[in-house]
């Protein structure tokens, strides 16, 4: 049964940050039409995490309610660099580099939305043919006193730091890009709203019907604190191994888990249920939904074996060659070294003695090694645990 305008607008609106306006989504939501709902995209890196998959979430929200999903790459917009939420220019990349980060970066976006009904556009499509004139004629639909309204330019310049005059196309680029494309909504993070405002500039200055704004809060890493972030260390990448990821999930908190459901699922947490069922059904269906529905069961009988059951020796775990181990092994060096050939982890020795040696968590056998100078002889089969969510065993 189809919903109705109102049964959708409730849907959609739904962990939005921000909608202008719901009166106008309303009113278009009552056309006897599919929307055109555009969400704008500039690949600058190759893999994707959980933060950036929110607002992707939401555009798979329209689509199923059988709204046209138009997914634009930045090909020439990312050869520029968004300035949004930046205090310095960001480093320009090549076309090549963008279109190779845009195949692995719609692969990963397809987990989500369905691609036979989605319409992908490269807004290099439109900017390459445009002449100096055409050009000059775009920038005098905005003006110097709007762009500097930008609370990023701003704050760079009264720190003294430059703008570049190539940054202040971004904002006028993207809102062109949803006259192009006909947006009837725009899609994006909070940091997004100067230039999807600029877009319904756009739209309105060549007769348009204006787009529909709604930005999407940015999502909280594992910290619960930070935004989610590589460079913070609190991300969850869409590309990592089912384990990896269903035990990410598991170390998030209660109150970050139902922010998870409702952004990144687009559902309610049933709060009849046990917060731990909760959070193990939130990594499943996360974990499924990117590796399929058995490496999501699978991850998480293989976290129950290993937390839940306490059995590590029946768990499926990283391996590691005694052949390959430091000569006269003490507790320190063969941690260190499991941390890095197993996970690629590293750790400096202090970090290692105090939060994982003295402190228990570093385990042969289920055995505490306390000591981090004790010399150390591991035989084949035995399982090392480092901390709650890494073990390997040794062959």
């Amino acid at each position: 049964m189809s919903l109705t305008p109102e049964q959708q607008l409730a849907q959609l609106t739904a962990g939005a940050a921000k909608v202008l306006s719901e009166k106008e989504l309303l009113e278009k939501l009552g056309f006897s039409r599919p929307l055109r709902i555009k969400l704008g995209v500039d690949p600058t890196a190759p893999d994707i995490h959980f933060g950036h998959t929110v607002v992707i979430e939401k555009l798979r929200q329209f689509q199923q309610l059988g709204h046209q999903a138009v997914l634009l790459i930045g090909d020439f917009t990312a050869t520029i660099g968004d300035p949004s939420g930046r205090s310095v220019t960001r480093p320009p990349l090549t076309r090549d580099e963008v279109l190779s980060n845009a195949a692995t970066y719609t692969e990963q976006a397809f987990k989500i939305l369905d691609r036979s009904k989605t319409e992908i556009v490269y807004n290099g499509d439109w900017f390459r043919k445009m002449s100096y004139e055409e050009i000059l004629k775009l920038n005098a639909r905005v003006t110097l006193q709007q762009m500097l309204q930008r609370e990023d330019f701003r704050n760079r310049l009264d720190a003294g730091q430059e703008v570049r005059l190539h940054e202040l196309q971004y904002p006028v680029m993207q809102g062109w890009d949803s006259v192009e494309i006909c947006a009837d909504v725009e899609l994006g993070g909070t940091d997004q709203l100067f230039n999807i405002l600029v877009g319904r500039d756009m739209q309105k200055a060549v007769g348009q019907p204006q787009q529909v704004v709604m930005v999407m809060p940015l999502l909280e890493g594992l910290d619960g604190v930070k935004k989610m972030s590589k460079s913070y260390g609190n991300y969850i990448g869409v590309a990592e191994p089912p384990q990896e990821m269903f035990g990410k999930i598991m170390s998030v908190s209660d109150e970050l888990m139902d922010r998870y459901y409702l952004l990144l699922l687009g559902e309610k947490r049933d709060s009849s249920s046990h917060p731990m069922d909760s959070k193990k059904s939130l990594a499943e269906k996360l974990t499924a939904r990117y590796h399929g529905v058995e490496a999501g069961a699978a991850a998480r009988e293989d976290w129950d074996t290993r937390f839940s059951k306490k059995d590590l020796t029946a768990a499926e775990l990283p391996e590691i060659n005694l052949a390959d181990l430091p000569a006269d092994s003490t507790v320190l060096s063969l941690t260190a070294f499991a941390f890095q050939t197993a996970f690629g982890i590293e750790k400096s020795n202090g970090e290692l003695r105090k939060q994982f040696i003295q402190s228990g968590s570093v385990q042969l056998n289920g055995e505490k090694l306390t000591d981090p100078a004790a010399a150390v002889s591991p035989e084949p089969g035995d399982v090392l645990k480092l901390s709650k969510k890494h073990a390997v065993r040794l062959k």
